[in-house]
């Protein structure tokens, strides 16, 4: 069975900096691309950026070189390094894998961004 554990986040000052982990089991860790996604008040959930299974990343424009996204295939863990916060990064973000064309999602973390 699939499982994602998330922790981090919480209230940040703007312009600080936060990180997210997600802790993944059921998988074959290191064989699968992974992502976070976010979803604001009143809004769309949407992608803010993947990795690949060989490290490969890719950003939405609204964080990238902002946000990093890494992964420890040791500890089979998923980081969301998040620098340089706005208000605009207030939302819950959830951390996502597929497995055989199925979807999990972590139980999402809220992150404030305060002025």
């Amino acid at each position: 069975q699939v499982h994602l554990v998330q922790s981090g986040g919480g209230l940040v000052q703007s312009g600080g900096s936060l990180r997210l982990s997600c802790a993944i089991s059921g998988i074959n860790f290191k064989l699968h691309g992974m992502a976070w996604y976010r979803q604001a008040p009143g809004h769309e959930r949407e992608l803010v950026g993947s990795i690949a299974a060989d490290g490969t990343t890719n950003y939405d424009d609204s964080v990238k070189d902002r946000f990093t996204i890494s992964r420890d295939n040791v500890w089979n863990r998923l980081y969301l390094q998040m620098n340089s916060v706005q208000s605009e990064d207030t939302a819950v973000y959830y951390c996502n894998v597929k497995r055989a064309g199925v979807t999990f999602w972590g139980q999402g973390t809220k992150v404030t961004v305060s002025p």
